[in-house]
């Protein structure tokens, strides 16, 4: 008999522990039914529902990796189980082991090709993995089975949506709705489209739709919060970071972006202090640190922004804006050291100066926006501090392709040419810059560069003719 040596009052203690842990499971309260669960097992380690259950408990605290423990323990006890097969191929997929995930479902497939869920959930994994196509297939095969499936709709919808596809992605989570009107974040997934088409009053009537089902859901009123600043109503997203802070004081982004608010209004030091704030709560999110090297330039402390950069350079900030103003000042520190004749500091964990710095700030940068003229323009300028005219000729070049007006290109350009005894080809691109910069504050600078342009041919013409001279003299023995 399978429970042979065990007290029958204790199994019966397990199964009310058991029983208990379902009724708090399906009362939301999950860290009393996850004790009582525990309870159990310790009294009947070999149930496998139970362990399923704990899984099931774990999953809905967002414990993945614990849970796909429970499941596994579930499995080995009820191999061939599919609906643990299920739940532990979703766990893989939310813990980022791919692979297994969808060995995990291609099993499930092969066991029952009928069972749905092996395809609905597998659209998840591939979205995720990129492979789109992939996810389509699913998608159909899923559908020949249960063709009013909401979830296939919903998670579709993402794939859709991670293409670009906002419109389609719109279209399914409608289905979704119109299958399960229940579905959760169907609201919130449609605002998010519908802001990514420019929709601003059909995503603003999501999102309050969306809150009004759900009024303490953090991720909706946090992104509600970056829709608002997206709209210009700082005042209105400041409430909405202030919910979020109220449910959770230590939610870094949050804390990050009543930073920004700060900023925008002009409270310079309260900003300062939310960004620190945020970085002591999460010292790997990207922003803080840029901001504070602002700060820092703006008073002249230059070791304090090469750390900062440094700092916002590990936590892999991926907007091509920031990444081309820390370029930019990065290549500010060079010159400030070159002023100063001193060498150029910062050599740290990265192993490079500030130019090196700069170029990889600019090189990211540029990867993600290929047609901005400004950042090809600092390229070229991280090139000429490096000495390296050619590639700062071929940078200034391609700035110039995409913006043919850029005055400060064209004036660089001419100081490399200077500096390279191309006076001619210096002076036709100052003549050039002049004429767009009639009216701006560079007029100044570029005639002097004129006039060193002019002096540079002058001195030319003069070596020529001297040495035209010197051929016809009576004493030349040449």
């Amino acid at each position: 008999m399978f429970y042979e040596g065990m007290e029958f009052g204790n199994y019966d203690r397990a199964e009310r522990k058991a029983d208990k842990a379902h009724e708090l499971y399906e009362e939301g309260q999950l860290s009393q039914a996850l004790e009582e669960l525990e309870t159990a097992l310790e009294i009947n380690p070999t149930n496998s529902a139970w362990h399923f259950d704990k899984g099931l408990a774990l999953d809905s605290m967002h414990r993945f990796e614990e849970a796909v423990k429970e499941y596994e323990t579930a499995l080995e006890l009820s191999p061939g189980d599919l609906e643990i097969l299920n739940s532990l191929a979703v766990d893989y997929t939310r813990t980022g082991q791919y692979d297994r995930a969808i060995e995990t479902f291609e099993y499930v497939q092969h066991l029952d090709p009928a069972f749905e869920p092996a395809y609905c959930n597998r659209i998840i994994a591939y979205t995720e993995m990129g492979l789109h196509e992939l996810a389509e297939q699913m998608f159909y095969m899923a559908q020949q089975i249960t063709p009013t499936c909401a979830l296939c709709y919903y998670n579709i919808g993402n794939s859709l949506y991670v293409r670009g596809e906002y419109q389609k992605a719109i279209g399914c989570w409608q289905r979704t709705a119109e299958l399960e009107p229940t579905h959760p974040q169907i609201n919130y997934r449609i605002a998010q489209a519908q802001w990514a088409l420019g929709h601003s009053d059909e995503a603003k009537e999501h999102f309050l739709t969306e809150l009004r089902g759900n009024p303490g859901d953090l991720d909706v009123i946090f992104d509600y919060g970056l829709f608002l600043m997206g709209r210009g109503d700082m005042e209105a997203a400041r409430e909405k970071f202030n919910r979020v802070l109220e449910f959770d004081p230590d939610h870094a982004m949050a804390l990050f972006y009543r930073g920004e608010i700060a900023l925008h209004d002009g409270q310079e030091a309260q900003a300062m202090d939310f960004y620190n704030q945020s970085l002591r709560q999460d010292d790997t999110l990207p922003g803080p640190y840029f901001r504070l090297a602002q700060h820092a330039m703006g008073r002249g402390k230059w070791q304090k922004v090469r750390a900062y950069l440094i700092s916002e350079l590990r936590n892999v900030n991926d907007n091509p804006d920031v990444l081309m103003a820390m370029g930019s000042m990065f290549l500010m520190i060079a010159q400030e050291n070159q002023e100063d004749k001193k060498p150029s500091k910062g050599h740290s964990a990265f192993g490079c100066n500030d130019l090196d710095h700069a170029g990889h700030c600019l090189l990211r940068a540029v990867e993600m926006a290929p047609a901005r003229a400004d950042i090809h323009y600092y390229l070229g300028l991280a090139s000429a501090l490096k000495g390296l005219d050619d590639q700062a000729l071929d940078f200034f070049g391609r700035a110039l392709e995409i913006e043919p007006g850029h005055v400060r290109a064209l004036r660089d350009a001419a100081r490399v040419h200077l500096r390279n005894g191309k006076p001619n080809q210096a002076a036709q691109m100052i003549a050039q810059a002049r004429d767009l910069a009639a009216e701006t504050d560079d007029t100044d600078e570029l005639k002097t560069l004129a006039r060193q342009c002019k002096e540079e041919r002058w001195a030319d013409m003069l070596q020529t003719w001297m040495g035209q001279i010197k051929g016809k003299l009576p004493f030349h023995k040449g």
